[in-house]
């Protein structure tokens, strides 16, 4: 049994920022969810420690298993696991982690778990070149931990030990139960340190054990954007090469960003500064051009993106081709071998298969059927300043240039639209129809000079 002490209480004065550190995102989701996500595979019990902004926390976990603890007063790391022990199971194993520590894997902490297996405590330590800031590894003659110094508390000795404490760790329930009740203030902050309860460990004759994390970036905290930064990268590149790996090309992984979810058939090419965000899926043979922000799409076999477009919430056909310079809005529906080009705008829209849309064009609230053609800079003016109305363009139709489609308004199969029309009725099928006055030249104009 795995029962899980999350401590996200802390407002982060470092990052500047009016809210609090654990609700800045990393790869689209907050810094908590990730801890999160990564324990909840093992754990039957996440309890969360929080503080500042509270219920601002609660609602962006999108979990509803969580037991949620108050720490009224931000008093120490210790203090704040004081406030959930009585959530844990004595003869759970108990992993404590950090809300402001994103990147560690699921893996990793399956391996310290097994590591508290035998002696019922250990710790997740690093190596690090620069170790100033952090609480040092303390080990006797024997290289068994006997204290953690936090960094303001350590001597000229202690500061010169590269091995830090990550402050995660699992430890049977009842051994945290026992000794998080002995905690003391006495240090340079007066505050409950979490760390002290491993020399009482030691006392009690408790062998705590160890794991070194290879992999320094899963137990990076975040305590100003530099480091969410800096994190935001690392994480952007792993799940590149994860993607790489799974048969996704792309172009620089160094200029990627996936901040969601992203399914790929074969044969797929993102190129640079391209943004997912959401739950995206791509079929095979997908080509996405360079400065698009896919979200929330589906995209079928053997369409093209070009370069610059902006397709959100919405549905892409089958050897379709968007952009460039295209903006497909909520709950908009692209055929088959549909196009839309260049400065096209399309909102809560069907555009059916084979229909073209080139470009300078706006389609919103409308239904368009197959093998249409929408000329240059046409309109449909779905929306009369309080209500918005559907336009319904039927099949084979042509739509001149330049024309603008006051809505409601019907447009039959086949029906052609002389350029520059304002249409206000519904259109015949099978018939041109357009408005227009007569063209008119003065024979002696002369312009003024």
């Amino acid at each position: 049994m795995i029962d899980a002490i999350i401590l996200a209480a802390g407002q982060g004065t470092r990052m500047k920022s009016n809210k609090a550190k654990v609700l800045h995102q990393l790869g689209g989701k907050s810094l908590l969810q990730h801890v999160v996500d990564a324990i909840k595979p093992l754990s039957s019990s996440i309890n969360i420690v929080i503080g500042n902004d509270a219920e601002l926390v609660k609602n962006s976990i999108n979990n509803h298993s969580i037991n949620w603890v108050l720490q009224k007063k931000q008093l120490g790391t210790g203090h704040a696991v004081q406030q959930a022990t009585s959530n844990i199971n004595g003869e759970a194993t108990c992993v404590i982690l950090y809300g402001d520590v994103p990147l560690f894997s699921t893996n990793t902490i399956k391996s310290l778990i097994s590591k508290s297996e035998s002696t019922g405590f250990s710790l997740l330590s690093v190596i690090l070149d620069n170790p100033t800031g952090y609480g040092r590894i303390i080990r006797d003659k024997n290289k068994l931990i006997k204290a953690i110094v936090e960094d303001k508390d350590t001597n000229r000795q202690e500061q010169k030990i590269d091995e830090i404490n990550t402050g995660i760790m699992a430890i049977q329930g009842s051994l945290l139960k026992k000794y998080i009740t002995q905690l003391e203030t006495d240090n340079s902050q007066g505050e409950l340190y979490l760390t002290d309860i491993v020399k009482i460990a030691v006392k009690d004759s408790v062998t705590i054990s160890s794991l070194v994390c290879d992999n320094v970036s899963e137990v990076m905290g975040i305590n100003d954007k530099n480091q969410l930064a800096e994190a935001e990268r690392i994480y952007q590149q792993q799940q590149a090469k994860d993607m790489m790996s799974n048969g996704l090309t792309i172009k620089d992984p160094s200029r990627f960003d996936c901040r969601g979810n992203l399914i790929f058939g074969k044969d797929c090419s993102v190129d640079i500064n391209v943004v997912f965000e959401g739950e995206n899926e791509l079929g095979e043979n997908v080509l996405i051009a360079p400065n698009c922000i896919i979200k929330n799409a589906k995209i079928g076999d053997h369409a093209e993106i070009k370069a610059n477009t902006i397709i959100d919430n919405a549905v892409i056909g089958s050897h379709a081709t968007v952009g460039p310079f295209a903006r497909i809005r909520p709950e908009t529906k692209v055929g088959n071998n549909a196009r839309i080009g260049n400065f096209v705008e399309v909102k809560k829209s069907s555009i059916d298969d084979g229909s073209k849309v080139p470009h300078l064009s706006y389609v919103g609230d409308s239904t368009i059927g197959q093998n249409v053609n929408v000329g240059a800079g046409v309109i449909t003016c779905n929306y009369d300043g309080v209500n918005k109305h559907q336009t319904i363009i039927k099949n084979g139709a042509f739509i001149g240039s330049d024309t603008q489609l006051i809505a409601p308004v019907t447009v039959g199969e086949n029906a052609t639209i002389g350029a520059g029309s304002t249409i206000t009725q519904d259109v015949p099928g099978e018939k041109l129809t357009l408005s227009r006055k007569k063209q008119t030249t003065i024979p002696n104009w002369k312009r003024k000079k």
